[in-house]
């Protein structure tokens, strides 16, 4: 094969067969998403949903809203963290521009577009789009609604440390330190002396005493790798038979977890009482058992969980960490649903639902915020946060009606499906064009056929 060479720019043709041009495997994926999007209704839904926030007589052209909300779920399904990518990769993509439904001679919507779009429609909107997705889930039996596991996991927020200013001075840090240092009778400081001072503090980041002035929502917290960033806590309601995701939250990331149980429940709650309250839908759900069961690691349980659980009449499979021989006396009720949800977690059901919230939890987490890019936010303010995720959440539930109907859950599986199917193809020849050679162990032949074949 000779080797290719570069051609020089040439003149484009004038005209193109638009029919002509080269489509990329996620283009059937998201022929079939428009498919499932129509047979809801979904443009007459968000239209009839948005119409309030704009003019009917006045203003510059704005995004559709059925526009709009698919830009958000390609931030899903494409795994872009930012609004100017989103805009971006989709005046690059054909496949993209045919699901939002702009032919090639148009223009696609700029990110300062998107953003204005964001801010003009408001939380509640967001939240109704996902109840809908709930409720397309619902219809193909995808949602159950009796157990629901919770857990919650830090996004790095869109504010830097070193930004922070004191809430009563609003001093930096370094001028704080400063302050510190000629209190001391340092009276010019070097930054050595700065950062001894610094080490021998306690509390020296407490939220209490620091903000960030770009993103007062942003709270100093701990990640899982061990360093320290502003950042908000997203806490999900997973349904533990489908692996559905029935709520997410977004709370302070100084929140305990014990503190912020109730709230993403009641959330959860609603969302599924939306469900219920659907004349398509009231069927698909059983109204008696919504939420009976809750599942949580033992970063949950506390006394005041336990009993706000038992009030609310759900029962609980949370973790119970070691705490020793402990005094019940003066706190009858919390002892009982403290030994209530202990016989429950030692049992085959508990252990079994403990293992499923690992599995499914984290695999949403892992949808969401690795693979669908939300880990590092591009956003501030938890209103404008939310409604990125509500959508993005809305999309992985959207993922699981495509599973089941395709039998893959975003565009990427369908490239890996190519490759995989191509690999398998030439296994296949190997395999048959030396069927009949002798298996050698001499021959790089036989360690070619002992290669195990990819399973599609």
């Amino acid at each position: 094969m000779a080797m290719g060479k570069r051609k020089e720019h040439t003149q484009s043709p004038l005209f193109v067969v638009t029919t002509d041009l080269p489509q990329t495997p996620a283009h059937p994926f998201y022929r079939k998403l428009n498919e499932v999007l129509a047979a809801g209704d979904f443009d007459s839904l968000v239209q009839g949903l948005c119409a309030k926030f704009y003019e009917e007589t006045m203003g510059r052209p704005s995004l559709p809203p059925g526009v709009y909300f698919r830009l958000l779920l390609l931030g899903y399904f494409e795994g872009i963290d930012s609004e100017r990518g989103i805009a971006w990769r989709c005046a690059d993509s054909s496949s993209l521009r045919s699901f939002l439904g702009y032919a090639i001679d148009q223009s696609t919507p700029d990110h300062s577009t998107l953003s204005r779009t964001r801010r003009l429609i408001d939380l509640q909107t967001h939240q109704d789009v996902f109840q809908w997705v709930l409720k397309l889930l619902a219809k193909q039996g995808l949602v159950d609604g009796k157990t629901a596991g919770i857990d919650s996991t830090t996004l790095e927020a869109n504010a830097a440390m070193k930004s922070i200013v004191r809430r009563d001075t609003q001093e930096s840090y370094d001028q704080f330190l400063t302050g510190l240092a000629k209190a001391s009778g340092i009276e010019t400081p070097t930054r050595e002396d700065l950062a001894k001072i610094d080490k021998d503090r306690k509390n020296k980041a407490s939220n209490s005493d620091w903000e960030n002035p770009n993103d007062p929502d942003a709270k100093i917290a701990k990640m899982k790798d061990g360093t320290t960033h502003l950042a908000h806590k997203a806490e999900h309601a997973v349904d533990m038979e489908t692996g559905a995701v029935l709520a997410v939250a977004l709370h302070p990331a100084d929140k305990s977890d014990h503190q912020t149980l109730i709230d993403t429940i009641v959330v959860a709650t609603e969302n599924l009482a939306a469900v219920r309250d659907d004349a398509n839908t009231a069927d698909c759900i059983n109204p008696d058992t919504i939420l009976d069961e809750a599942v949580a690691d033992k970063g949950y349980h506390s006394n005041g969980t336990m009993e706000d659980l038992e009030t609310i009449g759900t029962r609980s499979y949370i973790a119970e960490p070691d705490r020793g021989r402990r005094d019940w006396e003066g706190k009858p009720e919390a002892q009982a649903a403290t030994y209530a949800n202990r016989r429950r977690t030692r049992g085959n059901r508990g252990k079994r639902l403990m293992r499923q919230r690992g599995e499914l939890i984290e695999r949403s987490f892992a949808h969401l915020y690795e693979t669908g890019g939300m880990r590092r936010l591009h956003l501030r303010h938890r209103d404008n946060i939310s409604k990125r995720l509500l959508i993005h959440a809305g999309g992985f539930n959207l993922s699981l009606i495509m599973r089941q109907l395709t039998g893959l859950g975003t565009p990427r599986g369908r490239q890996g499906l190519v490759s995989s199917l191509f690999d398998l193809i030439w296994r296949l020849w190997i395999v048959v064009a030396f069927a009949r050679t002798d298996s050698d162990s001499s021959d790089p032949r036989s360690r070619i056929l002992a290669r195990p074949i990819l399973a599609v």
